[in-house]
């Protein structure tokens, strides 16, 4: 298990998104920012079961996450992983969640009939960073 260095823990405590990495279907690489959480010892962030992204960690739970610090452009932590688990998130309060961080919302505004939303949750296994 890696920890994530203290001095770097302020940026997965910020507003800052992180730009996940999959595997696609033909073993292309697919990145795509999105609105994250920090537990403490897990990093979380929400998708839709129709999305490619959840499609590929179904296949291959292996992901790398980007954060950059939004103070300081060339200061960021990159952590690699595995999907630990992938939680049911019914009731939208993860998503909510979300929201309230990044937009001070209490509910998240895009939310589509019919979309089924987990929670992935990817405990980091090596850290890389700068600055």
């Amino acid at each position: 298990m890696t920890t994530v260095p203290e001095q770097y823990k302020d940026i997965l405590n910020s507003k800052s998104v992180a730009h996940i990495a999959t595997i696609g279907p033909k073993g292309e690489p697919q990145s795509t920012p999105v609105w994250f959480g920090w537990d403490g010892e897990h990093i979380l962030f929400s998708l839709t079961k129709g999305r490619q992204k959840y499609h590929n960690l179904l296949r291959d739970p292996q992901i790398a996450l980007s954060i950059t610090d939004p103070q300081e452009i060339h200061r960021y932590l990159e952590i690699r992983g595995t999907v630990e688990r992938i939680d049911e998130d019914p009731n939208l309060d993860f998503i909510n969640s979300m929201a309230n961080k990044y937009l001070g919302l209490e509910k998240y505004p895009w939310h589509q009939p019919g979309d089924e939303r987990v929670i992935i949750v990817v405990k980091p296994e090596h850290t890389t960073h700068q600055g």
